[in-house]
């Protein structure tokens, strides 16, 4: 069974930091590219970043751009998105997921999802 489990949302106020983690299970975590994606209320869900399985290619939104960084470890499972800079139209979900595909970059090319963390910009 496949579990994706996200950590380290919050509240920050604009400019400030956060990283978040996402740790995968029952899946060979070094086959799989890993994205983060997001959800506001009202909103489709949309791209945020992705990274390939090996590490080696990575893509952004252009609103993460030069803000935010994804990364993984294979050793342990684990993908991490870091943002600076936060602004108030960051604020919400933020999903972790797998996928099969070389750089994904839409929700549909993601085989497996995390359940989300919230994450809260206040101006």
């Amino acid at each position: 069974q496949v579990q994706l489990v996200e950590s380290g949302g919050g509240l920050v106020q604009a400019g400030g930091s956060l990283r978040l983690s996402c740790t995968a299970s029952g899946l060979t975590f070094g086959y799989y590219a890993m994205g983060w994606l997001r959800q506001a209320p009202g909103n489709e869900r949309e791209f945020v970043a992705a990274i390939k399985w090996s590490g080696g290619g990575v893509s952004y939104a252009n609103s993460a751009k030069g803000r935010f960084t994804i990364s993984r470890d294979n050793a342990e499972n684990t993908v991490y998105l870091q943002m600076n800079s936060l602004k108030p139209e960051d604020t919400a979900v933020y999903y972790c997921a797998g996928s099969r595909s070389w750089v994904p970059t839409t929700s549909r090319e993601y085989d497996y999802w995390g359940q989300g963390t919230q994450v809260t910009v206040s101006s």
